[in-house]
């Protein structure tokens, strides 16, 4: 079998769930699609009401990064056509304002490294609109291409290497072509967070509000011990919440996506509220920290392109917006590490290019790492699962109705989430 049943066909992921919300605000409906890099798109919406300065969107465009894919220059103001598919990678470089607290990984020879150790493809289709947001778990072994970086060093091809390489491989271009090669789909657009500018895009909205249940997390590694409850984390919370492994679910790097997948929910939920939408200079505050904070490919440094990208997902209901973890086996030559499960990924790949609706029959976190809630009441927090409670109770089942007519039931080995669901992050104090 050729194409995507080879090591370098499609594949597909798990991701965590979310709770019932109102739709958004249409130029806001994006940030729902790209979690810790919705403040771009917030400049791109903001310019459209008048809050975005010329001078924002130079700089912007100034540190944008070339890809191989980009499309043409936008002709005009709209929605643009589908499909649409971004790659959204985090970088944990050890920047000099939070490079102490990094520990042994900013110490000795690791420093100077740069990983991508989140992520992300995006695919918003064409008519009828749905977004899809997959996760690849950095400690995925895939071949990586030979890439050109910025500076024209070509790199050599690597048969099998970890995922989270490839950006110190060749750069932005180099995670982008490794997903495309992956998933077998054209990705033009792209852009790059360091955990820093997540810091920075948090503090910027006042900090974002999680969910903890179990027993609460403690993790030595990235220093938290906080009780179970709901938690708002700004500042170096944030960062810790995002990075921490240990403290969540069976302490696997498939469940560190879970958590840091709530996180994202959790900001878009932020992002698109009344509390930014109706605040200026909340808005204008975030439209300046995401141009100075985030990396863009060409492609995305044009204010207008981002304004079709907007309007292009301004409608998908949340029921239609889906968060998947990358499907994995375990690699037989090494235990700590995972491999493409090709075949469950081939069902999600063909149904996206299909532009097909997915049916979820997976779990909502990988490895016991979150736990799905039930939703609140109208402007009342989340309530987590009661210490010493089973945090397996919240799992929501499938739908008993039958899928409509042409909706793909994905595997059970691809786990995951609707926008429509919410989830809790599995404390686990034993770290």
């Amino acid at each position: 079998m050729t194409g995507r049943g080879d090591p370098t066909r499609g594949r597909r992921l798990p991701v965590a769930r979310h709770g019932v919300l109102r739709q958004p605000h249409p130029l806001m409906q994006v940030l729902t699609v790209l979690g810790v890099i919705a403040g771009v798109v917030v400049v791109s919406a903001a310019s459209v009401v008048g809050y975005a300065a010329v001078g924002l969107v130079t700089d912007f465009a100034a540190n944008s990064v070339a890809l191989e894919d980009e499309p043409a220059e936008p002709p005009s103001l709209g929605p643009l056509p589908g499909p649409i598919t971004m790659v959204v990678t985090g970088t944990d470089e050890c920047e000099e304002e939070i490079a102490d607290s990094f520990g042994g990984r900013c110490k000795g020879a690791d420093a100077a490294g740069k990983l991508n150790d989140v992520n992300l493809l995006v695919h918003i289709s064409d008519a009828p609109r749905r977004v899809t947001v997959v996760s690849f778990p950095r400690d995925l072994m895939v071949p990586i291409p030979s890439c050109t970086s910025e500076d024209g060093t070509i790199a050599p091809a690597l048969r099998k290497q970890q995922l989270n390489a490839a950006y110190g491989h060749g750069g932005l271009g180099c995670v982008v072509d490794t997903l495309s090669e992956l998933s077998g789909l054209s990705v033009p657009y792209a852009a790059k967070v360091t955990f820093g500018n997540v810091i920075n895009i948090t503090d910027a909205i006042g900090g974002v509000d999680v969910c903890i249940a179990g027993g609460g997390i403690r993790d030595r590694h990235t220093g938290i011990d906080w009780p179970a409850g709901m938690r708002t984390v700004s500042g170096f919370e944030a960062l810790q919440f995002l990075r921490t492994r240990h403290g969540v679910g069976d302490g696997s790097d498939l469940g560190r996506i879970s958590n840091q997948q709530q996180y994202m929910s959790r900001l878009v939920r932020k992002l698109v509220s009344d509390e930014v939408l109706t605040d200026v200079g909340t808005l204008g505050k975030l439209a300046g920290t995401a141009v100075n904070n985030v990396t863009p490919s060409d492609s995305l440094a044009n204010p207008v392109r981002l304004v079709q990208i907007a309007l292009a997902a301004k409608d998908v209901p949340f029921d239609d917006i889906t968060f998947l973890q990358y499907p994995t086996l375990e690699d037989p030559y090494d235990m700590a590490r995972v491999v493409p499960d090709y075949d469950a990924a081939e069902q999600l790949w063909d149904a996206l290019v299909a532009n097909q609706p997915l049916q979820l029959t997976g779990e909502a976190g990988k490895n016991d790492a979150v736990v799905v809630v039930e939703p609140p009441t109208a402007g009342a927090p989340t309530d987590p699962p009661a210490d010493g409670a089973d945090p397996g109770a919240g799992e929501t089942p499938v739908d008993p109705a039958p899928p409509a007519e042409g909706t793909v039931v994905l595997p059970e080995s691809i786990t995951g989430s609707t926008a429509a669901q919410e989830t809790c992050s599995v404390g686990n104090v034993g770290e």
